[in-house]
């Protein structure tokens, strides 16, 4: 409740009234039943409220019986986080990905039947009335869904041509995951040096960004800030914003934020899963990043420590952890790298600035040098090695 609380809010609302129904299974035409609605309806009228949220999604038929009862405007979950994005997205591709989410759930909950009401046959005194509105609106419905549709396609094939260009460089995505709010921006702001907006509220980031970061072997990566997830988060949004987690999907490793400080942190944790299965994005390589630890006090980080010792410690606003957190992205990227010797002529402009892009970008471990010849073993990116085609490598170990 206090989730859906917090989407409420997220989407301009003041919450005034909360209520909860227990039952084995929800009421098929009514979802709560039609005795709880009328108390419902009571509690509305005597608190002003104007809008009734539910925090599960509703069928057509049970979103117009408790309208009906009710008397008010009611919107589900999935309605109410639909919202949330429409007013979060800020690119035409992210406005795109949204009302395809948006059409998708409004196309089968337009009110009436379109059976009797269709165009009859084709001959003289049996054309009926032709189309009604409701079939315009569907119509007009599918057609909007067919070019958004296309519209993300493009988006999809530009999206895969630039992450096979980052492949042929031999440049690692490192993709950031989480549930909404666990601070993966603030610690995508750590890692990159930007300044992406950051907030307490839900949903703030709906479009990837995707920014360079240097690890202290001078290899560089890059990060991918992606959407936060939400437990039961609307299938249409996953398959809307299917171009988006692809980029989850591609990469060579994915850092789960968690919020340490959560008293949820087990569920979010699950949700987060779910939702990476459904983007196949489930084998990628993850490791398990706990964020806002310094919310927590001494016992409770040592207990959590041992519950999971294979995952990282970090808090985004202080900044603590960040070495250790690099250090281990570096040690997971390891593969990318190539201990040779490479010989250079120094007398050669070409060959220094060889070696200059070589302590730029590699980590020298030896350097030999004599009147004539130059001799530098180092540990090498891949993408690097690939560019020094003047060099002659005179030796080389995996």
């Amino acid at each position: 409740m206090d989730e859906l609380a917090g989407l409420a809010e997220a989407a301009g609302a003041q919450v005034v009234l909360r209520v909860s129904q227990e039952r084995a299974r929800p009421d098929a035409a009514t979802f709560l039943g039609r005795g709880k609605l009328e108390l419902l309806a009571a509690a509305c009228a005597e608190a002003n409220v104007e809008v009734a949220i539910f925090d599960h999604e509703l069928s057509p038929a049970q979103l117009s019986a408790i309208e009906v009862i009710v008397g008010r405007k009611i919107v589900d979950r999935t309605q109410l986080i639909l919202d949330i994005f429409a007013r979060r997205a800020r690119t035409r591709e992210g406005k795109w990905q949204v009302e395809l989410a948006q059409l998708e759930y409004l196309l089968p909950r337009l009110a009436g039947s379109s059976l009797a009401l269709s165009r009859l046959g084709g001959g003289i005194g049996t054309r009926g009335p032709g189309e009604t509105k409701l079939e315009t609106d569907r119509r007009r419905i599918r057609t909007r869904i067919h070019h958004i549709g296309k519209a993300i396609d493009d988006v999809r094939r530009r999206r895969a041509q630039l992450r096979e260009r980052r492949q042929k460089q031999a440049m690692p995505t490192v993709a950031l995951v989480g549930y909404t709010n666990a601070g993966k921006t603030t610690l995508f702001n750590l890692l990159t040096r930007e300044a992406a907006e950051a907030s307490d509220a839900l949903f703030v980031t709906l479009d990837p960004l995707v920014r360079r970061v240097r690890l202290p072997d001078r290899r560089e990566l890059l990060a991918s800030d992606t959407v936060g997830f939400i437990d039961r988060l609307p299938h249409t949004l996953v398959a809307a914003f299917r171009a988006t987690l692809e980029e989850v999907a591609e990469a060579a490793l994915v850092l789960h934020v968690i919020d340490a400080a959560s008293p949820e942190r087990e569920r979010h944790m699950a949700a987060v899963r779910s939702v990476l299965a459904e983007v196949e994005a489930a084998d990628v390589p993850r490791v398990h990043v706990y964020n806002k630890c310094d919310l927590l006090g001494p016992d409770e980080l040592r207990r959590l420590r041992a519950s999971d010792p294979q995952a990282l410690f970090i808090s985004a606003r202080t900044g603590a952890g960040r070495d250790d957190l690099l250090e281990a992205v570096a040690a997971r990227l390891a593969l990318d790298v190539q201990r040779v010797t490479l010989e250079f002529d120094p007398r050669s402009d070409t060959d220094r600035a060889q070696v200059a892009r070589l302590y730029r970008d590699a980590r020298v471990i030896q350097h030999i040098e004599t009147d004539d010849r130059l001799a530098i073993e180092a540990d090498v990116p891949r993408r690097v090695l690939d560019r020094m085609g003047r060099a002659r490598r005179m030796a080389e170990t995996a």
